[in-house]
């Protein structure tokens, strides 16, 4: 909408944990204009909105000694992306295997306890693997010391501060021991250059890792960007001929061919086709599309060969604001993914300190050798406190969660609304359009004579002339049986009652029971079938001609085919299912019986469609709302979760938190399975997390060395850290 704040979208560098994210964020929020930003640890990107300019936003990030660039969201923009990262994965991978083949050997070497002493020619194999460590922290490492020093500067701590500490504390310790061995005892002569090395390769090893998983989490939004065509048919100077998809305009007519897909979003003007749309709605059966019916940019065209203009282009394109709003809820960050995102913040600084505190106690408390003991506990305690499982916990779940969701047609908008949709009790269901078709279909033909196709051809040949819905089902049901309707003349609408006209030459009538009554026609003969019609929500309608009663055509709408399964899903789920209408109660009970809703709200006015959530939401219910019109928009913005039939209007859609691209009710229980396991995920790893670092801050400060006689050794602190 033309009101809302510009939303702009970066691509961060030099995160190296979730301590960055919030320094990040500090930095973006802080520059004037920004509104809002959310920073995706897992993805390297942040959505930042307001009144702002791109480059203010990169020169703040880049103040906080972090990188940024501007992304615009273009395909091949997404491609130098997913190259860029696809070559920092082997990077990181030769830097891995850089710092093995020099650590390995060493550590070998150490566990056999056959290291050269530091005297003689043994000192000059130390001073040589000194030189040689140092350039393979400087090859390996380098990003971890510049990481640091620019948090420094910035008067910030984060992850690579912990490792440059720590990887940086065993080399130095090493290389004095090995040029000035009299500094400490005999005892405390301990090198500890194999435990930088492996520690630099595991935790590389960890990031290449961390790199692969974070491209598999973005595998929804690279399938939908795929989904574009990089060129589009255009008919020009009635010519045709191809173009670049960014050089399509706005009404242009557009050839598409059998098997291409649709280019941009438009209106078919010429010929038909059935057209795949499973891409964005889930739903696998192809849509037969005419002239009038609407494309969608993406989809593929199955058939027939069409023409069509071009409505939305660019941005615009359902597929393009779908992309968008993937994008945005993966971005997002409900309540639990915050709090985590605080604890990460103050976590590094709590590190630091229960390091200085080790420090102390070993160097006034340790046995001998003091030194060496008081070095490997600090460096281990700075190496195992990683906080990255911390910072991916929330975002690597959402970024699964939202794309998976999007895979089955149903669009999350936001992280709370992710979150929340698993904590719902109540659903509000709107009837029309939502549980039933939301357009009347013949339902019932009841001839006096049995002869069906004689009264359905004169009540569709009256008919033929008629605006109203009820007339366009009983017409189009008439040309499904292929009946070849009669000339009518004298056609007339008598307000309230029907319509009369000349059939053929015969006077036939069309209406409800005081349309009968006052040309004198009896209906006595179907009361039984009129009651029982009534009661399943049908509209009974009377047919009679020259005078004389022929029988009732019946009109609905008609429930959709998986209302009722969708609904029993909802119930399993434990979810009260409440149907609000405007229609009458006997039609609306009639609906609520066939579908096995629990409680039935008929009646209301559009108007009052919100109160009756809040009523609900007074009672104590986490409500859902689920509807498809214009009038639905306050409801769907009142309730905790608003669900929009993605089929409905582009205001009720821009109303709601998830929208169901299907329109099947089956949606709703989907996107409740998705909340509940995504939040149960970020649960899980959340727990993982905490459990990683409360029980592995303390052993490796050493608390077991008094009772055990055990000290955690850096490696294996550093592969823990990997691997966590």
């Amino acid at each position: 909408m033309s009101n809302q704040p510009l939303t702009i979208r970066l691509s961060i560098g030099g995160m190296s944990c979730a301590g960055c994210v919030a320094a990040v964020e500090g930095a973006l929020q802080q520059t004037p204009g920004v509104q809002s930003a959310s920073v995706n640890f897992a993805e390297h990107t942040a959505d930042v909105s307001g009144e702002v300019d791109a480059t203010a936003l990169v020169e703040a990030v880049a103040a906080a000694g972090y990188e940024a660039a501007e992304l615009r969201g273009t395909e091949a923009e997404a491609e130098e992306k997913e190259a860029a990262e696809q070559a920092h994965y082997r990077e990181l991978l030769k830097k891995t295997g850089v710092a093995a083949v020099v650590g390995a050997p060493l550590l070998l070497l150490s566990v056999s306890g056959n290291m050269p002493e530091l005297n003689g020619a043994g000192r000059g194999f130390w001073l040589v693997v000194g030189l040689i460590t140092l350039f393979v922290l400087r090859y390996s490492g380098g990003r971890f010391f510049t990481g640091a020093w620019k948090s420094f500067r910035n008067h910030n701590a984060n992850m690579d501060t912990l490792i440059a500490l720590g990887t940086g504390t065993a080399w130095l310790f090493s290389m004095l021991i090995t040029l000035v061995p009299t500094l400490v005892p005999e005892q405390a002569r301990h090198v500890y250059f194999e435990a930088a090395l492996i520690i630099i390769a595991l935790i590389n090893f960890g990031a290449a890792l961390e790199m692969r998983a974070r491209g598999k989490t973005s595998e929804a939004i690279k399938r939908l960007i795929g989904l574009q065509p990089r060129t589009a048919r255009v008919v020009r100077d009635g010519r045709e001929q191809d173009v670049p998809i960014a050089q399509v305009g706005l009404g242009e007519t557009l050839r598409v061919r059998p098997g291409e897909k649709i280019a941009v979003d438009g209106e078919i003007i010429e010929g038909h086709s059935s057209v795949d749309e499973s891409m964005l709605t889930g739903e696998p059966m192809p849509v037969e599309k005419q002239t009038g019916d609407e494309v969608a940019a993406g989809t593929l065209n199955k058939s027939g060969s069409f023409l069509y203009r071009a409505t939305r282009i660019g941005k615009d394109t359902a597929l393009a604001r779908i992309i968008q709003m993937v994008r945005q809820a993966q971005n997002a960050k409900p309540a639990i993914g915050r709090l985590a995102d605080r604890i990460a913040a103050v976590f590094v600084p709590t590190v630091l300190v229960i390091a200085v505190i080790t420090f102390m106690a070993w160097f006034n408390f340790g046995p001998d050798p003091k030194i060496s003991y008081m070095l490997v506990a600090t460096m281990t305690v700075l190496i195992i406190a990683c906080p990255c499982a911390l910072g991916l916990a929330t975002p690597i779940s959402i970024m699964v969660g939202v794309g998976k969701a999007a895979e089955h047609g149903v669009l999350i908008r936001n992280g709370e609304a992710l979150q929340r949709a698993g904590q719902l009790t109540a659903v509000v269901l709107d009837k029309t359009g939502t549980v039933t078709e939301g357009r009347p279909a013949m339902t019932e033909l009841v001839p006096v004579d049995g002869d069906e196709s004689r009264l359905l051809r004169l009540a569709a040949s009256l008919e033929a002339g008629s605006e109203h819905p009820l007339a366009e089902a009983i017409v189009t049901a008439a040309q499904e049986r292929g009946l070849e309707l009669g000339s009518t003349r004298n056609f007339n609408a008598v307000a309230g009652h029907g319509v009369q006209g000349e059939v053929d030459g015969r006077q036939v009538l069309l209406g409800n029971r005081k349309l009968m009554a006052d040309h004198g026609i009896d209906i006595g003969v179907h009361q039984t079938q009129v009651q029982g019609l009534a009661g399943q929500g049908q509209t009974p309608m009377f047919v009679a001609a020259d005078g004389r009663y022929l029988g009732i055509v019946a009109v609905a709408d008609t429930v959709k085919a998986d209302s009722r399964a969708a609904i029993a899903r909802l119930h399993e789920n434990g979810l009260k299912v409440v149907m609000i209408t405007g229609d009458n109660r006997v039609t609306a009970e009639a609906v609520a019986r066939q579908v096995g809703v629990d409680e039935v709200m008929a009646e209301v006015l559009p108007e009052h469609k919100a109160d009756t959530v809040a009523e609900l939401q007074r009672r104590g219910e986490v409500v859902a709302m689920v509807g498809d019109g214009i009038n639905d928009a306050p409801a769907l913005a009142r309730a905790d979760v608003g669900f929009a039939i993605g089929t409905g209007t582009d205001v009720a859609i821009e109303s709601a938190d998830i929208t169901l691209l299907r329109g099947s009710l089956h949606g709703v229980a989907d996107a409740i399975a998705v909340s509940k396991a995504t939040v149960r995920n970020i649960k899980q790893n959340l727990f993982g997390a905490f459990i990683y670092n409360t029980l592995g801050i303390p052993i490796a400060a050493g608390i077991l060395f008094p009772l055990t006689g055990l000290l955690l050794n850096p490696v294996l602190a550093g592969a823990a850290m990997a691997m966590s």
